[in-house]
């Protein structure tokens, strides 16, 4: 366990990739996904870089286990008194506590490991204050110091690992993520429960030093529940890992504000301490888990960049779903604008009233509001294909669209149509200002013509397809040839401009939460690439 600065760097590096990964999309694989990059942040940030860094650090045993498992009574027995709020009916230990001894203080007060968490310094227990009852509060470390353990080891009682708050569950995996020495705590009437076997697989698969203890083992039955906990390991391939067995006494019930008899504890202390003090046996204990958690990257690591590259695919396929949907929907709008759709309806029998019973201006607002009613129908089936698409992609689940629904998104296609009337209106003032039209020599030119009647007339020659063709002879006659051509040619880059601009910008609006999720391919290689590194250095 010599300093190695590259290998520092390296893990260093790597713990910056894996803090990078985000994991929004709700993919089967994620929940895991989400576990696998919290432990390896906690084992990089709390245990691995600490360690290398401080090879000489004192040993941190953490004590977990399920609710009423007695790790506190535990604790406080291994110390000698109490430092840790005990108790067989207490449903959560909120504030984990870390007891070393005094001399080693200085190594767990700054923020060496576990740096998330605040350290605080409570009096020792007393009539007036009793140490063992106070709660630091949320995200808080106490640390106490005690002669009785030996110099070079800490014990760290850890919350409950299957605790009613999820809080206290996710610290009391972190904290174990934390730990030279794994001190797995179960009773004679839980210790086939799955939430204990599930650390105890853990453990194993980083193969970190572990010790196991049997509590509260009543003395009638201790033997035969000895050999079967003893078999239960050695089927889960853990049959070499120190095992400890504590009789059920009269102080590991009750109100659990006693301490357990030194013969109860004896052997477990004497078993931590020579880890301590030993140097063969401190170098194996801290090599082993070291060594473990760092072999365990390379499984994991490429587990988490399999799920990035999952959240990277998802992503594809929901935007892609949405540009494939807006893509068809403008094709299809270019090709009813070909045939003249917009003039249907209202604007159909304005067209057919015009100029004897409908004005320019009544006729530009049925073209209008037609055109406007064309483009909200393809936002409608884009958004319903979108839709069809996302019922069957579990990832969709992240997506919400914008609030308001069919009635924001009318009112968003109207202001843009409108403005594109306005711009045509423009357009047709601009070409009539530019109109003249001499009528002999030396004679005053003729009345220009009307400029909303060339609008409407330039609107129905763009929109209404072969049954407007006379919209585009009157506007031959009122400008000239050249000019209704030129006045066509802006005309019509002017609607598809705006049809473009309209299904754009829902087409933006519907992959906006998408993308603000931040979901890039890039995360994934630089995981793999900082592992390659990685691997080189061990």
């Amino acid at each position: 366990m010599d300093e190695r600065p590259q290998l520092i760097d390296a893990l260093s590096a790597l713990r910056d990739r894996v803090a990078a990964v985000r994991l929004p999309l709700p993919l089967p694989d994620v929940p895991r996904a989400r576990q696998t990059r919290a432990e390896l942040l906690a084992q990089l940030d709390d245990y691995l870089v600490p360690r290398l860094k401080d090879p000489d650090a004192p040993l941190l045993a953490v004590v977990g286990g399920s609710t009423g498992a007695g790790k506190s009574t535990l604790v406080n027995s291994l110390v000698g008194r109490r430092v840790s709020e005990a108790g067989v009916l207490r449903p959560t230990t909120r504030t984990p506590v870390l007891v070393c001894h005094p001399e080693d203080h200085h190594w767990f007060a700054g923020l060496r490991v576990l740096p998330q968490l605040t350290r605080v310094w409570l009096p020792q227990a007393d009539e007036e204050h009793p140490a063992a009852g106070a709660e630091a509060g949320d995200n808080a470390l106490r640390v106490e110091t005690a002669a009785t353990l030996p110099r070079g080891l800490a014990l760290l009682d850890a919350p409950d690992i299957d605790s009613l708050v999820v809080e206290n569950r996710l610290l009391a995996a972190e904290l174990m993520c934390a730990a030279d020495i794994w001190v797995m705590v179960t009773t004679a009437s839980r210790y086939a429960d799955a939430v204990p076997w599930h650390l105890l697989r853990t453990a194993k698969e980083y193969d970190a030093t572990l010790v196991t203890v049997l509590d509260r083992v009543p003395h009638q039955v201790v033997g035969e529940v000895s050999r079967q906990y003893e078999a239960l390991l050695a089927k889960a391939g853990l049959g070499d890992v120190p095992r400890f067995t504590i009789p059920e006494l009269p102080e590991s019930t009750g109100d659990g504000c006693g301490l357990l008899p030194e013969s109860a504890v004896a052997a477990l202390r004497a078993w931590l301490a020579h880890r301590a003090e030993d140097p063969a046996a401190r170098q194996q204990a801290v090599s082993r888990t070291a060594t473990g958690v760092i072999d365990s990257l390379d499984t994991r690591l490429p587990e988490l960049a399999g799920a990035v590259a999952a959240q990277y695919a998802a992503a594809v396929r929901l935007g892609g779903a949405v540009e494939n949907a807006y893509r068809g929907q403008g094709a299809r709008v270019r090709k009813e604008l070909g045939k003249g759709a917009v003039l249907a309806g209202d604007a159909r029998a304005r067209w057919r009233a015009y100029p004897r019973d409908s004005t320019a201006e009544e006729l530009l607002d049925a073209l209008t509001e037609s055109l406007a009613a064309l483009l909200h129908c393809a936002v409608s089936a884009a958004e319903e294909t979108i839709r069809e698409v996302h019922r069957r992609e579990p990832a969709a689940g992240a997506l919400r669209t914008a609030p308001g629904g069919d009635r924001a998104v009318a009112e968003r296609i109207g202001l843009e149509v409108r403005r594109w009337r306005r711009v045509l209106e423009e357009l047709a003032e601009e070409e009539v200002r530019g109109v003249e039209k001499p009528s002999g020599r030396g004679a005053a030119r003729v009345a220009l013509p009307d400029a909303e009647t060339v609008a409407a007339l330039l609107a129905a020659s763009l929109l209404g397809g072969r049954r407007a063709r006379p919209a585009g002879e009157r506007l031959a006659e009122l400008l000239g040839a050249q000019a209704a051509l030129r006045l066509r040619d802006k005309g019509g880059d002017l609607v598809l401009t705006h049809v473009d601009r309209v299904l754009h910008a829902e087409r933006d609006r519907r992959l906006a939460p998408l993308d603000a999720l931040g979901v890039t391919p890039e995360p994934q290689a630089e995981l793999i690439a900082a592992l390659s590194v990685l691997q080189k250095e061990k």
